[in-house]
């Protein structure tokens, strides 16, 4: 399967969220279509998730700075040795010398991941995934309040994250800009990512003002809580 192939199956995100073994998630190493990653579409219609996110933002968002983020990585991947990598693959190898490729790689990966994250049919953890955030922050509403602390403290732009770790267990973090915790030579605590959150003024600036808050007391609303549970299983 070619990278083109494989960023616009429903799966990409559920495979890429493995940090180690990266078998799982690894495209064919294809000439025809080396370096060339696409922007993939959104699963539901841009208007899908009103109130919570607006219309006009998930089409900026979606269609002009996720664009802008594969076409840099393309550009910036040309004829070096990441034009032969998988996505999760560049994410494990950038250095802090790889500048780039490093905001551009990690702008297209965590912009995918967050639209796989979301859904406008309203869900709730279940199962395992509920059992693991009571068993490490207490309750469903203790991991809100502490990963919404998380994302309200990131100065400037960047992400907060709920993942897993080496340990097998959930802990969240941040990063700075497009960084994310796959980056195992940049990230200040490496783990898997099962849930992201995009605290960059441009994904809620239009409807939410510098109401970063109000935007983090949406998001809530418009969790894929499946696939975040389908991520954490296969990590662990």
């Amino acid at each position: 399967m070619d990278k083109r192939t494989f960023l616009k199956t429903s799966s990409l995100l559920t495979m890429a969220t493995l940090v180690e073994p990266f078998s799982a998630c690894t495209t064919a190493k294809n000439n025809t279509f080396r370096g060339e990653f696409s922007l993939p579409p959104l699963a539901y219609a841009v208007d899908a998730l009103e109130p919570h996110f607006d219309k006009m933002t998930m089409e900026i968002h979606h269609d002009r700075h996720h664009a802008t983020y594969v076409q840099r990585l393309n550009e910036a991947i040309k004829n070096t040795t990441f034009a032969e990598m998988s996505l999760e693959e560049i994410m494990s190898k950038i250095t802090d010398k790889d500048n780039a490729i490093r905001n551009n790689g990690g702008g297209h990966y965590n912009h995918t991941f967050f639209w796989n994250s979301l859904s406008p049919k309203p869900t709730s953890p279940q199962g395992k995934l509920s059992e693991a955030l009571t068993a490490t922050f207490g309750s469903l509403d203790k991991f809100k309040t502490n990963f919404g602390d998380a994302a309200k403290s990131v100065f400037g732009s960047g992400w907060a994250w709920l993942c897993v770790g080496k340990d097998k267990k959930l802990f969240i973090t941040t990063t700075p800009n497009q960084d994310n915790p796959l980056m195992i030579n940049i990230a200040k605590q490496v783990g898997t990512p099962i849930l992201g959150l995009d605290v960059w003024e441009h994904a809620y600036y239009l409807k939410y003002q510098n109401k970063r808050a109000d935007y983090i007391n949406a998001f809530w609303n418009v969790i894929n809580w499946e696939e975040v549970s389908k991520r954490m299983i296969a990590a662990s």
